[in-house]
């Protein structure tokens, strides 16, 4: 059981919907959040805000109307698993637990974590629980960041992770497309 919010279209400084890519202007993306209240992989409840990219050539992200939409149906979802999303670039999608700087790993294999927009809203968080949690607490115990992400004495996240995929994603997207398994076509 998750109680969603909204998924809002978040515009950048200017004012833009669609931010075109610095390295190929055939491309952009579109950036949206949703907060969210549901469970994490441990069980605990948790209030979060998401955020991800939605992906495409300029064309086609203005040809379902988005530019002009304020909220998306659907929902945005999250995928942990123990193999890199991005096997030329492994390091991208680490899960880190806050400001630690530990990376969040299951029987010694580090956890990858990526969220995604799914405009159907039937998809699920898929959520890998770390057991390192005696390097975590440790790093906190070290710590002087009493704004830490994660509580030492439960050993699971317990406030917001905003990821601003953004910042290593933007520019990226070249020639190459990545296509989710499933296209959901929706018009706004």
């Amino acid at each position: 059981m998750t109680q969603e919010g909204k998924v809002t279209i978040v515009q950048d400084d200017l004012g833009n919907v669609i931010r075109v890519s610095k390295n190929n202007p055939e491309y952009g993306h579109v950036r949206v959040t949703q907060d969210r209240v549901g469970f994490s992989a441990t069980g605990w409840v948790k209030k979060q805000s998401k955020s991800t990219l939605i992906h495409g050539t300029v064309e086609d992200l203005k040809a379902t109307g988005i530019q002009d939409a304020k909220e998306l149906p659907g929902c945005i979802y999250t995928r942990e698993q123990l193999e890199p999303f991005n096997a030329e670039d492994p390091d991208r999608d680490l899960k880190i637990a806050g400001a630690t700087g530990i990376i969040c790993a299951k029987d010694g294999e580090p956890i990858y974590r990526r969220s995604f927009y799914d405009a159907t809203g039937t998809q699920q968080d898929e959520l890998v629980a770390h057991n390192n949690g005696d390097a975590i607490r440790e790093a906190n115990a070290d710590s002087d960041n009493t704004d830490s992400m994660v509580d030492p004495k439960s050993d699971v996240e317990t406030t917001e992770q905003v990821v601003e995929e953004e910042v290593d994603v933007e520019d990226d997207v070249d020639e190459e497309v990545v296509v989710e398994e499933e296209e959901t076509e929706f018009k706004l």
